[in-house]
């Protein structure tokens, strides 16, 4: 799991990171939670966890830790210092062969990058606001958008990156009136055979263990979890 935490990283990156103890702590912007969150690097101590509130404070961020598959004894110094446990997230992966087995019809979705103006309004619709989008133009490595189309008009919008032999998907945004009809299905795959035009070997996507349609579209293509994390906040 941990290389997936790594791709993570990579195809989703912070602003910045600042190493504070024996804690990463992230610099988001506005970026999201995985892109703000502090995670232990190894052993750590109570002194490390008030460094990296610290920290976190002269950000002007919320003190936020993701705490990772293994992890136990620091959720549970965190739980009592009453932090909550927020959003548990599924790790799905599954290898490219698997996925691109069924073609992806050509005008069912388009890889384009930068993103046009269109799917800029998709992820604005989606909740995937200037702050996010700033997010994929830090990506450094191999990244495209993809742009779903249905029904004559566009259905969706999400981003891909690479990182070593793995693509991850992230901002995946199907339109309401467009969901339940093979669209997401459909640029899943499109974005699956972009990947391994780049050579990657595996396709990974992170998702809230609540988000149930999402987990049972990722499911429905033999994607497997392959880990969790979770989030403690105040």
């Amino acid at each position: 799991m941990t290389d997936l935490f790594d791709v993570s990283e990579a195809t989703w990156p912070a602003a910045a990171r600042h190493k504070v103890g024996a804690f990463t702590v992230r610099e988001g912007r506005g970026g999201g939670q995985r892109v703000s969150a502090a995670t232990a690097d190894g052993s750590w101590s109570a002194a490390d966890i008030d460094l990296a509130i610290a920290k976190q404070a002269a950000l002007g961020q919320r003190p936020l830790f993701m705490v990772r598959d293994g992890e136990e004894a620091l959720d549970a110094a965190l739980a009592a210092r009453g932090y909550r446990i927020k959003d548990p997230v599924n790790v799905y992966a599954a290898p490219i062969p698997d996925l691109v087995a069924e073609p992806a019809p050509a005008m069912a979705g388009f890889t384009i990058w930068p993103p046009l103006a269109i799917m800029r309004d998709l992820w604005t619709e989606g909740g995937i606001g200037p702050e996010r989008r700033a997010v994929m133009e830090r990506v450094a490595g191999p990244k495209t958008g993809i742009l779903g189309r249905a029904n004559d008009r566009a259905s969706g919008a999400a981003f891909v990156a690479c990182h070593g032999d793995t693509a991850m998907l992230h901002a995946l945004h199907i339109i309401p009136d467009q969901r339940r009809q093979g669209s997401a299905v459909k640029m899943m795959r499109k974005a699956a055979h972009w990947a391994q035009d780049q050579g990657m070997t595996r396709f990974s996507v992170l998702v809230t263990a609540a988000n149930q349609p999402a987990n049972a579209l990722y499911a429905s293509l033999g994607m497997r979890i392959v880990g969790h994390y979770h989030y403690r906040s105040e």
